[in-house]
């Protein structure tokens, strides 16, 4: 099960909205070992695509850097989706490499940049089976 602030999960809504219709992606890292997420960082989508996302290398190698210095991991990786459902695609499956993260998807198709209803769901995806988990907000 993910549990997450309203403040975080409002905050990649948020992103998804703003970046839409091109997919948003980020991370929120929490203290190693934890599985709290804690520290909200939006990133770049590279492929600046409505049906793709892509961190750019150089960005999510310092981010690595930043959260090893700070004593962090990865406890969610964002992104949304534009125009389909809040599920992994084949291209989120392969490349999901993190197995103790929550892998977090957000779709506005239905609302795109305004306000109105998101899918806002959560999975783990460990050695290509993905497994959706219950998301508690609070």
């Amino acid at each position: 099960m993910l549990q997450i602030s309203q403040q975080l999960a409002d905050e990649i809504v948020a992103h998804a909205r703003r970046d839409h219709p091109d997919e948003a992606c980020g991370v929120i890292a929490g203290p190693r070992g934890s599985d709290r997420p804690e520290r909200f960082i939006p990133m770049l989508n590279a492929a600046r695509s409505p049906t793709f996302y892509e961190f750019d290398s150089l960005d999510l190698l310092r981010l690595y850097r930043e959260m090893d210095e700070r004593g962090e991991d990865p406890v969610v990786i964002y992104h949304s989706h534009t125009a389909t459902e809040a599920y992994p695609s084949r291209t989120d499956v392969s490349y999901a490499g993190e197995p103790y993260a929550h892998y977090v998807l957000v779709s506005t198709r239905d609302c795109g940049n305004d306000e109105g209803p998101v899918e806002f769901r959560s999975f783990r995806i460990v050695d290509g089976t993905v497994t959706e988990e219950r998301v508690e907000i609070g």
